[in-house]
C-alpha cells in the first residue's frame, strides 16, 4: 500500500491483509518516523522542528531542545490517541502509532539536506527530495 502516514489508516489496512507498505512523506511531527524506524534521534544533539536551532547548539539551547521533545512527546500523544483506539479495535491487539509505523518497507521522504539538517537514518529511508525542485528561469 502505498500511504502517507500523518493518518495511519492505510497502516492498518496492511497489517490487516499482511501486505507491505511504502510510507510517502515530508516528515511527521514529534518525529515518529524516525523513532518507528528506529533511527538514532538524540534530543540534545538534533535539533528539532521550529526550534530555529542549528546543528552548533550552546547548553542552552540543548535544554531547549530536550523540552520541546518532551512537550512534543505529550502534544503527539493527544492527536494520535484516536488512531490507536481505532487499530487497537480493528487488529484485535494494542497498538501504538509508533508501532503501526514500524512496520513500513520503505520510507521516501521528501527532504533534502540542502534546505535540512542532516540526521541519521535507516537503510529503507530514501530521499527524494529533489522531485519537488522547479526549473530555474
Amino acid at each position: 500500500i502505498f500511504t502517507d502516514p500523518m493518518t495511519p489508516c492505510g497502516q492498518i489496512i496492511a497489517l490487516h491483509f499482511s501486505i507491505p507498505s511504502v510510507f510517502f512523506l515530508r516528515g511527521i511531527p514529534c518525529a515518529m518516523d524516525v523513532h518507528a524506524a528506529q533511527s538514532p534521534d538524540p534530543p540534545s544533539y538534533v535539533p528539532r522542528m521550529f526550534s530555529l536551532n542549528t546543528d552548533h547548539m550552546a547548553f542552552s539551547q540543548r535544554v531547549k531542545n530536550v523540552l520541546i521533545t518532551i512537550s512534543e512527546s505529550f502534544t503527539c500523544s493527544m492527536v494520535f490517541s484516536p488512531f490507536e483506539s481505532l487499530a487497537s479495535e480493528f487488529l484485535q491487539k494494542p497498538m501504538t502509532v509508533t508501532q503501526l509505523l514500524s512496520h513500513g518497507s520503505i520510507w521516501l521522504k521528501r527532504i533534502d539536506f540542502v534546505f535540512e539538517y542532516p540526521t541519521p537514518v535507516m537503510p529503507n529511508m530514501i530521499f527524494i527530495g529533489g522531485i519537488n525542485c522547479g526549473q530555474k528561469k
